[in-house]
């Protein structure tokens, strides 16, 4: 199933979704569609107007691919502009995924920032792809493309702190509108960028993660790159803290992002 059949399933019928094996990451299903999927039903319960600003994700424990799993979510609060929404996903009467998400209507202000300009990246096509191989590389790599445009791919032994290049969806899919959904699946494609800095295989996965969303959303389509960046700010004792934004070919900021990953290596 391709990203947007399974963010479909969620919409028709969030009390049984199975997230089957090809989403897999190692035994698992895939933490950036986990999310979406979340999202998704979230966003079904948010009155129009009132996008999706803020998510505060925790991975308590693994989804089971091939499995059926709930997707709820509950109104926390709905005050003028801002709706406080909280959602779960469930597999075997266990939370297995939380998501507490802001989304809030644009108001009147005299405070406007423009974002810091996009870092320097080599294009698309000077860049490393990180190939899809079964047995190899994560099974949810099949939809999602990854080329390298700073530091190094996983296991490689590269010290920098810095990783990141362009991601995608895969395939001649039929060109849609990108949204929130589709995005956290791009972002979170990326592996945890400590693992460059290992030479031989060890797993690593997010614990928590916050994604921030830069309101309107750029125009842009599911047949798009977009550039990634990730930093280490600091890495002990089997645990990494990592930022990390997202930005449109044009380098217009679309998302920021903050992980705790932990590594077993």
């Amino acid at each position: 199933m391709e990203l947007c059949e399974l963010l479909q399933a969620v919409r028709d019928n969030p009390d049984n979704v199975v997230v089957p094996a090809s989403w897999g990451q190692g035994r698992a299903g895939f933490g950036g569609l986990v999310a979406a999927l979340v999202f998704e039903s979230m966003r079904a319960k948010v009155p129009e107007g009132r996008p999706l600003r803020s998510l505060a994700i925790t991975f308590v424990g693994p989804l089971a691919l091939d499995k059926p799993a709930l997707f709820e979510a509950e109104v926390l609060r709905e005050g003028k502009a801002v709706s406080q929404m909280l959602g779960r996903a469930v597999q075997d009467g266990q939370v297995v995924t939380i998501v507490q998400g802001s989304f809030g209507a644009p108001r009147s202000s005299v405070v406007d920032v423009a974002a810091e300009p996009a870092p320097a990246m080599p294009p698309v096509e000077a860049c490393q792809e990180l190939p899809y191989v079964p047995g190899v590389t994560p099974e949810f790599t099949r939809y999602l493309a990854m080329r390298w445009g700073i530091g190094g791919l996983p296991f490689s032994g590269n010290k920098s702190r810095e990783m990141g290049g362009w991601v995608r969806q895969r395939g001649d899919l039929p060109r849609e509108p990108m949204t929130e959904a589709h995005l956290l699946a791009l972002v979170d494609a990326w592996p945890p960028a400590v693992l460059p800095h290992l030479q031989n295989f060890a797993p690593g996965s997010s614990l928590t993660w916050t994604i921030e969303f830069i309101q309107p959303l750029p125009s842009l389509d599911t047949h798009d790159w977009c550039m990634y960046r990730a930093l280490i700010e600091h890495a002990r004792d089997g645990y990494g803290h990592c930022s990390a934004a997202l930005w449109t070919p044009a380098g217009e900021l679309i998302a920021l992002s903050r992980q705790t990953v932990t590594v077993f290596g």
